[in-house]
């Protein structure tokens, strides 16, 4: 059985440690991430996700003013677990096949959100991956775990 979920929105910045902004489509290039994103590059964090559930936990906390791209995510996606998905799954995003290559991350020290509420959910649910085939995301495409 596949486990199946869709973009919700694809975001970019052109520095490291500013807010994301929502694009409607992006080019992910092989080897590389998100082309024109700040954190793009041949390492093992090409890609970051975060699930659309995760930003609704926080606003249940009381965190004002979350929309996609203010953790910093490149996809923002619903319906997937992506912090259950092991290390080395394939995902099968738009017209890109991608690796989930780390679970979670640390959370630099200056993150607003962990300051506001004591916590982020970057840090335990937020995933990377490396794109092993490029292509272009929509909003609105479907994300199959490939496995």
């Amino acid at each position: 059985m596949k486990s199946i979920g869709k973009v919700v929105a694809i975001n970019i910045s052109e520095k490291k440690g500013v807010i994301k902004t929502p694009i409607t489509e992006g080019i992910f290039k092989e080897n590389f991430g998100l082309v024109g994103d700040a954190h793009a590059g041949k390492w093992h964090r090409q890609v970051s996700l975060l699930g659309i559930e995760s930003i609704e936990k926080m606003k249940k906390l009381g965190v004002k003013g979350l929309c996609s791209g203010k953790f910093a995510e490149n996809i923002t996606t619903e319906g997937i677990k992506l912090y259950e998905l092991p290390v080395g799954t394939k995902l099968k995003i738009g017209e890109t096949i991608q690796e989930v290559t780390q679970i979670g991350k640390e959370c630099h020290s200056g993150c607003a959100i962990a300051k506001e509420v004591g916590q982020c959910v970057m840090p335990k649910e937020g995933i990377f991956t490396k794109v092993l085939k490029g292509g272009k995301i929509k909003v609105g495409d479907v994300i199959e775990v490939l496995y």
